[in-house]
């Protein structure tokens, strides 16, 4: 497709002879208007968007330089070439300061205008390649940066995100996640038909419906489990605001999949929680409701009879508690404080049996990522829920797998506390190393910077470094003494002060202790070359 080209010039005979004479389509442009000054012209641009203007600098009405002035501003895109005469210098010289692409001097034969196209062709083929490359680049990063945010929204719903971190990088995604209540609900895509063959088309089609429900829902935010599965994540300020907003959109999305397109869509919600570090367990409640037997929904209400299901009864602050504190020598006991309650109900009822694998298995995930672990290298189950929930069908089974699952997460975190920990004690050394002539530093003043008791920061500082911290820190100042004896005229109540001793007695007493002498002597003997230990 050729460019466009705009042509102003008032006089006539000029107008017409570059209109006719140059060779337009040569050069790879057509003529797309004329006027004789910028005030006719300047509509005629807006309405034909040239790609270059032609215009003569010296004009009635409207001059080049205020027509050049205004396309520059509003169509910046556009290459202004400038005609002008001997003595328009001071007119050329406005003109190139404003941005004009080309300034050709009167009179101006058909040659010279083609060769100025030419280059200025060439020039807006680069651009637009550029532009279209830019353009390409831009549509890869939204879609990189579409998917990075559904991968996040996955990994939050599933306990894959540590709490700390999740406002951060919620923020980087452009999504707000702060809220007093959540709600998770999910989708399930199904075909009308039973033995009609996978449609992706269809279910692109009930994606689409349902993200435009919530593309201006801003308590709403929608990820994807897999291609049959969608996640809704709704924000609110109640319980009884969540269930309701949830209840009210699942029926919209329900009505409107059912009636545009060939799909059934069943949805099932999670009950609200308060911290986003509990949003898996609402989306434990809404999988295994999805996923049960008739898509039956959980019980809920008031008891019913011993066998009565209802989420209390899964104790969260054992198991949470268990995976911190607990050692993998009482799981056996764990385990059966966790099923007791529920026992009945965990060998009749699969759906109840499902829920409680799930809420388990996406706690351990929570708290692993929390640690800043990998959750599926720790849980690899969470990643083939349905596979694993098929495979765990009885108690016995159950015990068996969570006892495998437990161990690796137990030993995660035993890893990563003592890796935590020998890092801490490290960040101590340093401090105290470079601290140590400070007379007031004490063992209570590190313990308490970072963030420990005396006692425990005593014995786990003797344990990693190899000595007791009244040691280590008597030996840096020692040590430095006896540099300062050998280096230096300074007194010795300055090097006692100089090397973290606010009483040179002490400091004589002490060095005396370590070394077998005094600070004097040792200085003696240093200066009279004898091997000093």
């Amino acid at each position: 497709m050729p460019y466009k080209v705009f042509l102003v010039e008032d006089e006539m005979v000029t107008r017409n002879g570059i209109r006719d004479n140059v060779d337009w389509e040569s050069v790879g442009f057509k003529l797309c208007g004329e006027a004789s000054d910028g005030e006719m012209a300047l509509p005629l641009i807006e309405e034909t968007q040239p790609d270059v203007l032609i215009t003569d600098i010296k004009m009635p009405f409207m001059d080049g330089l205020q027509l050049s002035r205004i396309v520059r501003e509003h169509m910046p895109w556009v290459k202004i070439v400038i005609l002008s005469g001997h003595n328009e210098f001071e007119y050329a010289q406005s003109a190139l300061k404003m941005g004009v692409t080309e300034y050709l001097l009167k009179p101006v034969g058909a040659t010279d205008i083609q060769h100025v196209l030419e280059n200025l062709a060439e020039m807006l083929r680069k651009e637009h390649k550029e532009q279209e490359h830019m353009k390409q680049l831009q549509q890869t990063l939204e879609g990189n940066l579409t998917l990075q945010r559904e991968q996040f929204l996955l990994r939050l719903v599933m306990g894959g995100v540590p709490s700390a971190d999740a406002i951060e990088q919620s923020q980087h995604y452009g999504l707000d996640i702060v809220a007093k209540y959540y709600l998770v609900a999910l989708m399930a895509v199904e075909l009308c038909e039973e033995n009609q063959p996978f449609d992706y088309h269809e279910y692109r089609m009930v994606e689409g419906i349902v993200s435009d429900l919530v593309a201006n829902q801003a308590d709403v935010l929608m990820t994807k489990k897999d291609v049959e599965e969608l996640i809704l994540l709704f924000k609110g300020d109640s319980h009884e605001q969540l269930i309701e907003e949830a209840t009210f959109l699942s029926r919209q999305a329900k009505k409107n999949v059912e009636s545009q397109t060939q799909c059934d869509l069943s949805v099932e919600m999670g009950s609200p929680v308060q911290r986003l570090g509990d949003i898996h367990h609402s989306f434990a409640e809404a999988l295994v409701r999805i996923k049960g037997p008739g898509k039956q929904a959980l019980p809920q209400g008031s008891e019913t009879g011993e066998s009565q299901f209802e989420l209390r009864n899964i104790d969260q602050v054992r198991i949470e508690n268990y995976i911190k504190f607990g050692s993998l020598d009482d799981f056996d006991e764990f385990m059966s404080s966790c099923i007791q309650p529920i026992e009945m109900s965990l060998r009749n009822s699969r759906l109840i049996r499902q829920y409680f694998i799930v809420d388990i298995l996406l706690t351990i995930a929570q708290f692993t990522s929390d640690l800043g672990g990998e959750v599926d290298k720790i849980v690899p189950q969470v990643l083939n829920l349905e596979e694993f929930l098929d495979a765990v069908n009885t108690l016995d089974r159950i015990k068996i797998d969570m006892k495998d699952i437990f161990a690796n997460a137990l030993a995660f975190r035993d890893q990563r506390t003592d890796h935590e920990r020998l890092k801490l004690i490290h960040q101590a050394k340093d401090y105290i190393d470079n601290n140590f002539m400070d007379p007031s530093l004490q063992l209570k003043n590190v313990a308490s910077r970072f963030n420990l008791s005396p006692s425990h920061f005593s014995s786990v500082f003797h344990e990693e470094i190899g000595e007791t911290f009244r040691n280590y820190l008597g030996d840096l100042r020692i040590n430095r003494a006896k540099e300062l004896l050998r280096t230096t005229n300074l007194k010795v109540s300055e090097i006692a002060h100089k090397s973290g001793y606010r009483d040179p007695h002490y400091f004589s007493t002490a060095f005396k202790k370590k070394c077998s002498r005094t600070p004097q002597q040792f200085r003696n003997q240093t200066h009279q070359g004898k091997t000093i230990g």
